[in-house]
């Protein structure tokens, strides 16, 4: 949407730029004269007298730039200067006696032209300062240079003139954006983030439904510098009134997307419950649309990430809300967000694990994660959970065989969660809560992930194995039975301080030693060597698993080539 030259000027009979500046010049003193001649409210005339005799310099600034008379936004501005003065000279000559409007209305009116010689000064000198002037002359500048030139006319517009005409610059700028999104984004600046901000209060709805998606788009953009110039601008609380409030659908729902968007940032997400942000995205969330309930949806789900912001989710009722997505959530990506934002409250302490319990979250866990693919948000809200309910609760509500199920078919996250929750039912349950986490097949799951790509999956894996093996007697001998359990547990002993979990496989191996087989296998996979550096290490239980593997290895030397495995 270039407005580059300027056809009028050129056209027979139509006043060319270097003539409208003349004129313009011309009507400077007489308004000058008036302002200074007007009764009544003398300190307003006083400084509107002031200002028009600023206005000179500003336009020799502005005419001085070679290519002033090639530029369109020159001579609308010139326009728009002629018309404030010919108003000033107006409204001076009708006080030059008792006001005829009365005071109220008059004080009023003079107000009103002192705001518009401010912004008519503002935009003479904004024009110089952008360079849109130099991007005029684009006689000699290739392609791309003259379509950053225009982008830059389009975001000084955004700055200069009335409401319509920045409205217009606002539709030229959707489409730059999605010609060449990140040359627009290369050229904002703070001024224009700024004039985009102020948009989204605009009177008319359709200017700030079209602010709204430029933002969004900016926020989606991927750019950190361009999401902390809209923060620091201020868009946070007109984007809440939007979302909560807009008469545009478009508008709302572009607001909901870039808020969610912007908060992921932990520092914007408290910043949004502090400016009332909770609420409304909670309304959308159980009235709105279906990319708005998702937008808002995520959105709560940053803001659960951030401890400062769960008190302010909770007094709005978000446990209940998100749970109630959970069961019924249609719209994609909604039920994630909610699996997402149940993980984060549940990991906040006591009460919010009580609040799930009592809205019914452990069920709707329990039945989302019975998906083909478990959502590890999902387990690991779960695992939160096991310590908020009884071992009987954990039975009759089949948390096990979901626990087993994301063993099996989750991806590498959602398997380490399971098994962290395992974990934590064997460190708090009796001998026979782990005699049934053993009956669900949870065992070779456990066992696969000793061979993980993962340090922390192999870590948990190794926790969780040498917890129930040491607990109970059938689950030693169903890790007996594996044929990956004693290799895999023996690559665990690497004295690499990368590996976190040797200490879980030392307590493994141990309770695995008594067995001749398992002994046998040790030695064979090289475990003395490991156990040696360990001992060294001062590991725990190294030293005694070493001299049991030892004495093994002392029995073999004095019988010969005697069998005792």
């Amino acid at each position: 949407m270039s407005v580059r030259g300027d056809p009028a000027a050129a056209a027979p009979g139509v006043e060319t730029a270097e003539e409208l500046l003349a004129r313009v010049r011309g009507m400077v003193p007489p308004a000058v004269g008036a302002a200074t001649a007007a009764e009544g409210f003398p300190g307003r005339w006083k400084a509107i007298a002031a200002k028009l005799g600023t206005l000179p310099a500003r336009l020799s600034d502005l005419s001085s730039h070679p290519c002033f008379a090639r530029n369109a936004l020159c001579r609308e501005l010139l326009h728009s200067v002629a018309a404030t003065l010919a108003d000033a000279a107006e409204l001076a000559s009708r006080c030059r006696g008792p006001p005829r409007d009365g005071k109220l209305q008059t004080q009023s009116a003079i107000d009103a032209l002192g705001a518009r010689l401010d912004v008519n000064l503002r935009d003479c000198a904004l024009l110089v300062r952008t360079g849109v002037l130099s991007d005029s002359d684009a006689s000699a500048v290739t392609a791309p240079a003259t379509a950053q030139a225009d982008v830059r006319e389009l975001l000084a517009r955004l700055q200069i003139g009335h409401a319509e005409a920045k409205s217009r610059a606002v539709d030229g700028l959707l489409d730059a954006l999605n010609r060449d999104e990140k040359s627009v984004v290369s050229l904002l600046g703070r001024a224009n983030v700024s004039a985009l901000v102020q948009l989204l209060t605009a009177p008319a709805p359709k200017a700030r439904e079209k602010a709204a998606m430029v933002i969004c788009r900016l926020a989606e953009s991927g750019g950190g510098a361009c999401e902390g110039l809209l923060v620091s601008e201020g868009a946070l609380p007109p984007l809440i009134r939007l979302a909560e409030s807009g008469s545009s659908l478009v508008g709302r729902e572009k607001a909901v997307l870039t808020l969610q968007r912007l908060s992921a940032s932990p520092d914007v997400a408290r910043a949004i419950a502090g400016h009332g942000g909770v609420r409304p995205l909670i309304e959308i969330c159980q009235t709105g649309d279906s990319v708005s309930q998702s937008a808002a949806a995520g959105a709560l789900k940053n803001l659960s990430a951030a401890p400062e912001a769960r008190q302010a989710l909770a007094d709005e009722g978000i446990v209940r809300v998100m749970v109630s997505l959970l069961d019924y959530g249609t719209v994609l990506g909604s039920k994630e967000h909610a699996a997402d934002c149940l993980q984060n409250l549940t990991s906040g302490g006591d009460s919010f694990r009580r609040a799930v319990a009592h809205d019914g979250g452990l069920r709707s866990l329990l039945l989302y994660l019975d998906a083909p693919s478990p959502q590890e948000s999902a387990v690991r809200a779960l695992g939160n959970m096991v310590d908020a309910i009884s071992p009987d609760t954990i039975v009759s509500l089949g948390v096990l065989p979901r626990l087993a199920h994301a063993l099996r078919a989750g991806s590498t996250g959602a398997q380490q969660a399971a098994a962290a929750a395992i974990c934590r039912i064997a460190a708090s349950g009796s001998k026979d809560m782990k005699r049934l986490v053993g009956e669900h097949g949870c065992i070779p799951l456990l066992v696969r992930m000793l061979e993980a790509k993962s340090a922390g999956a192999r870590e948990v894996a190794a926790q969780a194995v040498a917890s129930l093996a040491a607990g109970h007697p059938g689950n030693a001998r169903e890790v007996r039975r594996d044929e990956r359990s004693v290799p895999s547990l023996v690559q665990l002993l690497d004295p690499s301080p990368a590996n976190t979990a040797k200490k879980y496989a030392i307590a493994c191996l141990a309770s695995l030693s008594p067995a001749k087989r398992c002994k046998k296998l040790m030695v064979s996979h090289g475990a003395i060597g490991y156990l040696k550096k360990l001992s060294d290490m001062e590991v725990a239980g190294a030293r005694d698993l070493l001299e049991r593997l030892e004495e093994r290895g002392k029995l073999r030397s004095i019988f010969g080539s005697k069998n005792y495995s």
